[in-house]
């Protein structure tokens, strides 16, 4: 991948990591017709923390009076009882917890099956499914669930189902977005709180995984340099880490517009042109491996 590729990959980030339409699976995709691989994980979850950042911006004032609240109640500052601890008299404190239990589906699923992310669930075909299912779920419980459930009203069992819809975004094709607003809605969350939840249940599961892609990333560079070829396997079509990190600042930027305009949108408008497209781009990817234009698994990977 060379510079210009690597920028082109940060624009397609930008305007797929709120969507819900899976900001990997079209790495991943356009990573085939454009240089002939799969970019890799550790570029996509490099790439994501400029995403990332564009959304810590935009929540700056929420994660700020969130983290505040919960540190203090770690020291007893709204009681000494545990009820008070976890954050039964303020709704930051609350939300803080939800976060954590948010993100433990994803961080466990992670570590346990990490080989299988970066490898066997990037097949092609697989991201054709499961962009089918998601595509139909969020379609059939946006169309049919209640909007009645706010931020305010979420529950300690509301927080891990959020998180399991985060977790199954691991799987290309599923779209982070995507997994936690679709349980979102399932479970009768207005539009805007879903969408609110899956960007602030995110931020420590995207920035986990691209510090430990960043420090693998490092390694394997430095022994590829060295002539280790399971490395240079290993990190795949990886740029280097000017062009990378010049497409996290790509995708920090045009991200940032990205979230206001999708707030407006889910604001006036339902999910169905999100999950129209979705299966639209799964029928274009199935005919694509048919044809044999896009190889089903990346042949470096295949050959590893």
């Amino acid at each position: 991948m060379n510079f210009f590729q690597a920028l082109f990959m940060g624009l397609v980030q930008a305007l797929t990591e709120y969507l819900p339409v899976s900001s990997s699976a079209h790495i991943r995709i356009i990573g085939d017709l454009m240089i002939g691989k799969d970019p890799g994980a550790a570029f996509t979850a490099i790439i994501q923390l400029g995403t990332e950042l564009a959304v810590i911006l935009y929540y700056r004032r929420d994660i700020i009076r969130i983290l505040g609240s919960w540190f203090g109640s770690l020291f007893g500052k709204e009681g000494k009882d545990l009820k008070s601890r976890l954050g039964a008299h303020n709704p930051d404190t609350q939300m803080g917890w939800f976060i954590i239990i948010g993100t433990m589906p994803i961080l466990i699923a992670g570590l346990l099956f990490k080989d299988a992310i970066e490898t066997t669930l990037r097949n092609l075909w697989i991201t054709v499914s499961v962009l089918i299912v998601f595509g139909i779920l969020l379609w059939v419980f946006d169309a049919r669930a209640k909007q009645v459930k706010t931020m305010n009203q979420m529950t300690w069992k509301d927080a891990l189902f959020f998180g399991v819809g985060q977790m199954l975004a691991l799987i290309p094709g599923v779209s982070r977005s995507g997994g936690t607003i679709t349980f979102g809605r399932a479970m009768g969350y207005t539009r805007e709180a879903a969408v609110r939840v899956s960007f602030l249940m995110a931020i420590p599961a995207v920035f986990g995984a691209g510090i430990l892609e960043s420090v693998s990333a490092v390694k394997d560079v430095n022994a590829c340099s060295a002539g280790d070829a399971a490395a240079c396997t290993a990190i795949g079509a990886f740029p280097g880490w000017i062009p990378t990190i010049a497409a996290t600042f790509v995708a920090f930027f045009v991200g940032y517009v990205v979230i206001i305009g999708f707030l407006k949108f889910v604001s006036t408008f339902s999910y169905k042109a999100f999950a129209i497209y979705r299966i639209g781009l799964a029928v274009v990817v199935a005919l694509l491996l048919i044809a044999g234009v896009l190889p089903a698994i990346d042949p470096s990977v295949a050959a590893a």
